[in-house]
């Protein structure tokens, strides 16, 4: 297949896993904001906590995972490039052989960290049997992923996962509207809505692995998994070694906040910070959802080998990635505060310093991935003293600055150890060891993009002094608001950029060309 046939058969997989996701999840979205308004009226902002708690607990031992999900994605690009059945086969066998062993592990650690609940949450302020229901539950849908749900992870490689978002993202939803029901009309409604929780979990792992057995048929013969097997492919092993390391630095930087912010203040103030997440972790499922697929087109286009257009595909992405992730981050400086109060009340507000260092994460997070990508394509994990620094360094400045200053020393430590490695580092790995490019020639395009947000936020600053609307008045009111500040915002910074960055305008040429043959077909 010639260059352009390529380009534009990643182009177009990715904008229809990115358009099927996009819908679900503004739906998603929406009913689970309302849910969420229920579930801290009926429940208690504790048990939200609770939640995030033993979520980022969990999430710990899953580091036992040590990365075999993607460095086996990264293995599999290039025999689904070239269309190798018994490699694949072979492939996804060693995986799932892998996962079960994690998944042992991970049971039996488990059950050594629940002896420890007593001491974890005796002060809670909440029954020891929620804290256990809730762990027990988490764990269930982990362990569903490691023995049964494995394979999903060719999905992902092959730029198939629109095959399964609409019918897994349906029974999500599904699952929220039987939770709201349960906590508003049947008795010991925490119990019901846990309940409700495994059994989605059984549900979407069942619609799974049918989907996978319907489009490739081929995985259904056995495949003996010895030790000659794992000798063939030892890039999986070797891969998952660097990535492990990789997946302990995000750990710490992504679930351990909750943790630090138990510790130093309260499960009450955990759950209203979680409150916040939900607006920043939608915004970034959004994100993903836009630019889904893309690694795995990314992957492809790697395997082809083709340098000009891998760099010309990351100017794209790396311009319309600071351009939406910037008015994002607009939005939520301006719009925050006054949802938050019509949404839940003024009571449970944090302040415009949290909410100013959240931001700061979630930009430096949601842009990262565009390197993220290209290191994953390349396989370049060699770098693991960075993820172990960013690691200690977030736990030592969460806790140094945690103790201080509370909640804002605990963001400001994750923030702090996110400009040294991720912003700083990350790129000049990527583009010295494997894109062989100066590091700054992304500097500069990284400051020509960023010019224009910056210009952008100015005008909304300027806004907002003259523009006459109350956004707390009322949702109506507040979403008039959000109209006028995000037009301004997407509409001063994309026309500064469209005039000082190629970038954007090949990836607003890319996507005119695939409507148009979309409208044509």
């Amino acid at each position: 297949m010639s260059d352009a046939g390529n380009s534009y058969k990643r182009t177009r997989n990715s904008l229809k896993n990115s358009s099927v996701a996009f819908v679900l999840q503004l739906v998603a979205i929406f009913i689970g904001f309302f849910a969420r308004r229920i579930f801290i009226q009926r429940l208690g902002v504790e048990i939200m906590g609770l939640n995030s708690t033993a979520a980022s607990i969990l999430h710990m031992l899953n580091l036992a995972e040590l990365g075999i999900g993607t460095a086996v994605s990264v293995t599999l690009y290039k025999p689904l490039y070239a269309n190798d059945r018994l490699a694949i086969r072979e492939i996804i066998a060693l995986q799932g052989w892998f996962y079960r062993m994690i998944g042992l592990f991970v049971l039996l650690g488990s059950v050594v960290v629940l002896c420890f609940f007593p001491r974890i949450f005796g002060n809670s302020g909440l029954p020891l049997s929620y804290s256990y229901a809730t762990y027990i539950v988490l764990l269930y849908s982990s362990l569903l992923w490691y023995f049964f749900n494995y394979k999903k992870n060719l999905l992902y490689a092959d730029q198939k996962n629109y095959k399964v978002l609409l019918s897994t993202n349906l029974v999500g939803l599904v699952k929220q509207l039987l939770q709201i029901w349960a906590v508003l009309k049947l008795d010991h409604p925490y119990l019901w809505w846990l309940a409700l929780e495994g059994f989605s979990a059984t549900v979407s792992t069942l619609i799974v692995r049918w989907v996978i057995d319907r489009s490739y048929p081929f995985l259904r013969e056995k495949v003996h998994v010895d030790a000659s097997l794992r000798k063939r492919y030892p890039e999986i092993l070797s891969r998952s070694k660097f990535v492990a390391f990789h997946r302990f630095g995000s750990y710490a930087v992504s679930q351990l906040s909750p943790i630090f912010i138990y510790a130093f203040v309260s499960l009450g103030v955990v759950g209203m910070y979680a409150n916040y997440q939900l607006l920043t972790t939608n915004l970034a499922a959004l994100l993903t959802a836009l630019y889904a697929g893309v690694t795995a087109s990314v992957g492809d286009m790697v395997a082809e080998g083709n340098k000009s257009l891998m760099m010309k595909v990351f100017r794209e992405l790396l311009s319309s990635r600071i351009l939406i992730v910037g008015v994002c981050c607009i939005c939520l400086w301006f719009l925050t505060e006054p949802f938050v109060s019509l949404w839940l009340g003024p009571e449970y507000l944090l302040g415009e310093v949290t909410l100013a260092l959240m931001i700061a994460q979630f930009f430096l997070w949601n842009t990262r991935s565009v390197v993220d990508d290209y290191l994953v394509a390349h396989g370049a994990f060699q770098d693991i003293w960075a993820p172990i620094a960013e690691a200690v360094l977030n736990v030592g400045l969460s806790w140094l600055l945690g103790r201080s200053y509370g909640m804002n020393g605990v963001l400001a430590g994750v923030l702090i150890s996110q400009l040294l490695i991720v912003f700083t580092w990350k790129p000049i790995f990527l583009f010295r060891w494997s894109l062989k490019t100066p590091v700054r020639w992304y500097a500069w395009l990284y400051l020509r993009c960023l010019l224009p947000v910056a210009l952008g936020w100015g005008a909304c600053y300027l806004l907002v002094q003259v523009l006459p609307i109350e956004p707390l008045r009322s949702f109506w009111s507040l979403l008039l608001y959000a109209l006028c500040l995000g037009s301004v915002a997407l509409g001063v910074s994309f026309g500064v950029m469209v005039f000082t960055e190629s970038g954007i305008r090949g990836f607003w040429q890319r996507l005119s060309i695939i409507y148009r043959f979309y409208r044509k077909s």
